[in-house]
């Protein structure tokens, strides 16, 4: 029997495009976990992806999260084992120098929006709703959530959220920093894509120095995260992006940049 495609990579312009598509909500599934699993790996050997976009399959649904019916199944492996195989995609998505933007076209509550926070950027339907709400079945975040949260929103509004289980409005959710922008509704593919091929034609090597630099400089104090970004500079001036960059900027052309 042919496997069911719950996610598909579709590659246009220097942008994968992954799709989870499981209907009705799209849920983080043991079938999803391996085909995402296989399509990250795919996306890891393949040069001509300079950029990602995320996004879940139909009008209503990002990603709403575990499959709770699911769950007996899922933890026969037991908790820990379950839970790392997606840290570890979630950890690929955050590291990968990629950008990864997240196309929010609906509901991304639990995994789904344990999964939007390990992207880079999150354009979001104005329809959409995020939250955590482990905590309403006695749960907690396991994939990342109770700590990216806090990163990005800061302790108290995370614990907020956490704790009350609420799903915040896209409106709320661009207040409070938790996505990058609030699109109209039906068009958040569409723009996460816009921007994903415009960024895939850009300088990969800065670009995926400025995401390491962001994402390791947070964690250490701000004298060594200089240094770190010293080094960088340094290691960048022999890159031939730079070169591409600079002759470029003299002779008044537009930059053709080999990430390289």
């Amino acid at each position: 029997m042919a496997e069911n495609k719950v996610v598909e990579l579709l590659i246009t312009e220097g942008v994968g495009i992954i799709t989870i598509n499981n209907p009705p909500v799209n849920a983080l599934t043991l079938d999803v976990r391996e085909q995402l699993k296989q399509v990250l790996q795919e996306v890891e050997g393949n040069a001509e992806i300079r950029a990602l976009v995320i996004t879940g399959g139909g009008a209503k649904c990002f990603v709403a999260g575990a499959d709770i019916k699911d769950f007996p199944k899922q933890m026969e492996s037991g908790p820990r084992e379950n839970a790392t195989i997606y840290k570890e995609m979630f950890t690929y998505l955050e590291e990968t120098p990629r950008p990864v933007i997240a196309a929010l076209n609906g509901l991304a509550l639990g995994g789904g929006c344990e999964l939007a926070l390990a992207s880079d950027i999150r354009i979001a339907d104005e329809k959409m709703k995020i939250g955590l709400p482990e905590v309403t079945l006695g749960l907690i975040p396991g994939l990342g959530g109770t700590q990216r949260l806090a990163r990005l929103i800061g302790p108290s509004k995370a614990k907020e959220l956490m704790f009350t289980g609420t799903f915040i409005s896209a409106d709320e959710a661009l207040r409070i920093g938790l996505v990058n922008q609030v699109v109209p509704q039906g068009t958040a593919l569409g723009e996460a894509l816009k921007l994903a091929q415009k960024l895939a034609k850009g300088a990969g090597v800065a670009m995926g120095y400025a995401k390491h630099l962001v994402n390791k400089g947070t964690e250490i104090p701000l004298q060594d995260a200089m240094e770190m970004e010293m080094q960088h500079v340094e290691k960048i001036f022999g890159s031939e992006d730079l070169q591409e960059g600079i002759e470029a900027f003299i002779n008044k052309r537009p930059a053709v940049f080999k990430n390289k």
